[in-house]
């Protein structure tokens, strides 16, 4: 069992992995789960901070910075995770977010800069990193995986931030097109799609997120390192025939039924 779920001997680079919620716990899992992880964040001093935490527990693992709005960053990331862990077997993207880089706005309000900048941040620089990781995976010639962390806006809808819904959407679409194209390369592309996690980030720039377990079927928001051991889950042996596929992580947000229901209670319908 613990060589199924486990990934021992495996290389991952997880692209935003020294943030304080879903990037951590995803770096985490993966080193408990056996792995060599490469930690890139924007900010070096974190990156290299979690990568001694991760060293200290036994695990190998080495601190990158990376700027994933510079193109060129984030393909020499790939470079340096593979140079510093000799290859690469899985790719984690993490990075993403609505209400950091742009404010809550209806269309007509949502100017040209927001627009971009958001399908960059959750989009734009997936589409690069996962090409440089796909030409290091085809020049090794022994697969890989890669997991990118979506959300349920993307597969719902993303009303006063439709950018964001849309850049979602348009990842989930890609972590398909990927996996029927490199399927025969042994190279395996999922997705989760988050309900709402609570994390530092997230209490920071909007507290109202607390006011939200209500309408969750389970009655809570889920946590980071929920969403960690999914992403170690798809990185693992123990999926090795799941490809092209969004594993939702919302606590039945997505299932609600949508109308009042008669004699239903009120997490479930309506």
């Amino acid at each position: 069992m613990s060589s199924t779920f486990g990934l021992e001997g495996k290389r991952a680079l997880v692209i935003g992995g020294a943030g304080p919620g879903i990037g951590g716990a995803s770096s985490r899992t993966l080193a408990d789960a056996g792995a060599s992880v490469a930690v890139a964040d924007r900010d070096k001093s974190k990156a290299d901070e979690l990568a001694d935490k991760l060293r200290a527990n036994g695990a190998k693992c080495v601190g990158l910075e990376v700027d994933v709005r510079d193109p060129a960053a984030v393909e020499q990331v790939v470079a340096g995770a593979a140079a510093a862990l000799g290859g690469l077997d899985s790719l984690v993207t993490v990075v993403g977010g609505h209400t950091l880089f742009a404010p809550w706005a209806r269309v007509d309000e949502t100017t040209d800069a927001d627009w971009d900048q958001i399908v960059l941040m959750n989009l734009g620089y997936v589409f690069r990193v996962v090409r440089a990781a796909l030409r290091q995976f085809l020049a090794q010639g022994e697969g890989g995986t890669i997991v990118s962390v979506g959300s349920i806006s993307g597969l719902v809808s993303s009303p006063y931030a439709a950018a964001y819904g849309a850049s979602k959407a348009g990842l989930a679409n890609f972590t398909k097109s990927v996996a029927l194209e490199y399927a025969r390369d042994n190279v395996r592309m999922n997705m989760v799609a988050c309900g709402v996690i609570v994390t530092d980030a997230a209490a920071a720039v909007n507290s109202t997120t607390l006011g939200m377990a209500e309408a969750v079927p389970m009655g809570r928001l889920g946590r980071p390192d929920e969403v960690g051991s999914a992403v170690a889950f798809l990185a693992s042996p123990a999926s090795g025939y799941v490809t092209g596929q969004v594993l939702t992580i919302d606590g039945g947000v997505a299932s609600r039924f949508p109308l009042r229901v008669p004699k239903a209670p009120s997490h479930a319908a309506g």
